[in-house]
């Protein structure tokens, strides 16, 4: 058998090596039903009441009769090594891995990857989300740092493995969330060093754990008998942002920082489900006993939530909200209904997973006590009709069976008892600012009428994941009824599906806005203007060939919702991913993630780093 080098591989194609889900025959009818597009699009057009509107459906007649609302000339494809942004931009580094936060700190030092003390004071691995916060006159970037790259960060040891407890430190304060304040100079976009808002969150910082999981058996361990604490945020993928100014970071793929030195142990019930097992990612269980199964059984419940962070406090402590559920989160979107309480849309980033939004319990009000707004209220999960209508279960014990506390422990198993839809890898979602509706990017799923989800859910062509063995993705939104994102029911449509036209004749080759001038696969990161403009980053195959010739590096485009036309607007180099945008308190400035750049990027020499580009245009003018 040929050896994998799981860690070349994606995080979700790491979990496909560990616990492929049993092969499946029952969905060949629906995949020959699938592969026509005509019959694909005639069929949506059918099903939804919003469809007639819908861009992907819309003729070029109706778009040009429109005034652009785009403020850039697209870009075409491209395959090499750098950035690319429109005619009138540019682009220049904020801040890249090994970027010092304090003067304390040391100069990034590729031969060794630095010591684990000095990753604590700097710039952290492969950023993703990110947002903005005004805090008077300063403006604070908090950005995730998602993962590492052992053979970068621990050059000197043989394939990058972990060797000792110091290793695995370093690893761990590489990771996790970077708070800095930022300021833009005659020079340009930098860093504030040793500014008094700069902080980094690792591994292994003090948290409490709040919500309806906060004190259950499952949460306990020895080292906190009370089930109420917790020391770090693991794998923090996308972000969010409250309306009373908090940060909100998101545990994706947690499972893979935990193993068990032994071999035999007998796994708790539920690890299945969430892809935990024997084996880790980094090996953290060989050097830090918390990772390890054999001897700290609860610790991985104890993540797979959404954290709270006030970037304006440095001495606070973050919270992980548990209400919100336990998965696989991509990101937090978050909404004022109609009557003030906060709205929570979130996705459960694999394959066959689902979509769920939060409903709190209390209106949020200017001023007020903040503190509970995410702890109290109603977790839902979204169910897709075919014929264009959908509704939020919610997850009850009622409707479960389950305790309150179990159903925020294992969420997944929940709302796969309740007959949710499994979707196409839901990542990022974003909501409109300007119209009460929202969108997620199903970024793509190869196992698609193949195999079942992890919990043995049946994965059928159907509503919002319309194409069997879907590579490509698409982007579903949906229209709340009564104009209300609190509202338990939902009319849906894609406003995109992407493919490759100049390939394909048939489902694959993508909706009517999809062109040789726009291709792109796998949308991920997510974002709105105040525009009313979408932002959409991509994170998927930039190989140039076969079904994604044409495609080039992964990008970020535009869309326009009202006349669903997409542009082009940057290119990350080959090999990275685009992901994590925020915009300065100006509009002036739109900062974008570069996560694991092939080559030399940024620099042109040595090892390639993960970068935040800050983008302007050049005559000044407001982007968004």
């Amino acid at each position: 058998m040929k050896h994998i080098d799981t860690s070349e591989l994606s995080w979700d194609d790491w979990d496909e090596t560990k616990r492929p889900a049993p092969e499946t025959t029952d969905f060949d009818q629906v995949v020959e039903a699938a592969v026509s597009r005509r019959g694909f699009l005639s069929g949506l057009l059918a099903f939804g009441s919003g469809a007639a509107a819908m861009g992907m459906l819309s003729g070029t007649s109706s778009q040009a009769a429109m005034a652009s609302r785009f403020g850039f000339n697209a870009i075409p494809a491209f395959t090499d090594g750098t950035v690319h942004v429109p005619d009138g931009y540019s682009w220049q580094v904020l801040s890249r891995w090994g970027d010092a936060l304090f003067n304390d700190a040391q100069p990034h030092d590729p031969a060794t990857g630095g010591t684990a003390a000095n990753a604590e004071r700097i710039f952290g691995e492969n950023t993703d989300g990110m947002e903005l916060f005004s805090v008077g006159n300063r403006q604070i970037i908090a950005v995730n740092h998602e993962y590492v790259n052992p053979k970068l960060n621990l050059p000197q040891n043989e394939g990058g493995k972990p060797t000792s407890a110091e290793d695995v430190l370093k690893l761990q304060n590489l990771q996790g969330v970077t708070i800095m304040e930022v300021d833009q100079t005659t020079n340009g976009w930098k860093i504030v060093k040793d500014s008094p808002y700069n902080n980094r969150i690792t591994h292994n910082t003090p948290m409490k754990i709040s919500g309806p999981a906060a004190g259950h058996d499952l949460l306990k361990t020895s080292a906190d008998p009370a089930g109420t604490t917790v020391l770090g945020t693991l794998n923090n993928c996308g972000s969010g942002r409250t309306p009373w100014g908090t940060y909100l970071t998101c545990e994706e793929n947690f499972n893979g920082y935990f193993g068990s030195t032994d071999e035999n142990l007998e796994l708790p019930a539920g690890f299945d489900r969430y892809g935990i097992d024997h084996s880790s990612r980094y090996a953290y269980d060989k050097y830090d006993a918390r990772f390890d199964l054999s001897k700290n059984p609860n610790e991985p419940n104890r993540f797979g939530y959404i954290v709270e962070i006030d970037p304006a406090d440095i001495d606070g402590t973050p919270v992980k909200r548990t209400a919100l559920g336990r998965f696989k989160h991509e990101n937090a979107a978050v909404v004022l209904a109609s009557d003030g309480r906060p709205v929570v849309y979130l996705g459960d980033d694999e394959r066959g997973e689902f979509l769920y939004k939060f409903v709190g319990e209390n209106a949020y009000q200017v001023g007020g006590d903040t503190s509970k707004l995410l702890d109290e209220g109603q977790l839902y999960v979204a169910k897709f009709n075919e014929d264009g209508v959908g509704e939020w279960l919610a997850l009850t014990t009622d409707t479960t069976g389950m305790t309150d506390a179990m159903i925020a422990i294992h969420t997944r198993q929940a709302a796969s008892y309740v007959g949710a839809t499994t979707m196409d890898r839901p990542e990022w979602v974003a909501v409109n600012p300007i119209k009460v509706e929202a969108y997620c990017a199903l970024t793509n799923n190869k196992n698609r009428a193949v195999k079942t989800n992890a919990g043995g859910d049946e994965t059928p062509v159907s509503g919002p994941n319309p194409r069997a063995e879907n590579n490509y993705g698409q982007i579903v939104r949906w229209y709340p009824d009564a104009d209300d994102h609190a509202s338990d029911t939902f009319k849906w449509d894609l406003y995109v599906m992407a493919g490759n036209p100049t390939v394909h004749n048939d489902a694959y080759a993508g909706s009517d806005n999809i062109n040789e001038g726009n291709l792109f696969n796998s949308p991920d990161g997510m974002v709105f203007d105040k525009n009313g403009m979408l932002w959409i980053q991509t994170d998927g195959k930039d190989s140039n060939e076969g079904d994604f010739a044409g495609m080039g590096n992964n990008q970020m485009l535009v869309g326009d919702p009202i006349t669903g036309e997409i542009k082009r607007f940057m290119t990350g180099p080959k090999g990275s991913e685009v992901t994590g945008v925020a915009f300065s308190s100006d509009r002036r400035t739109i900062f974008a993630g570069i996560q694991h750049p092939g080559g030399t990027f940024p620099d042109g020499v040595g090892s390639p780093r993960s970068t935040i580009v800050a983008i302007t245009k050049n005559d000044g003018a407001i982007i968004g």
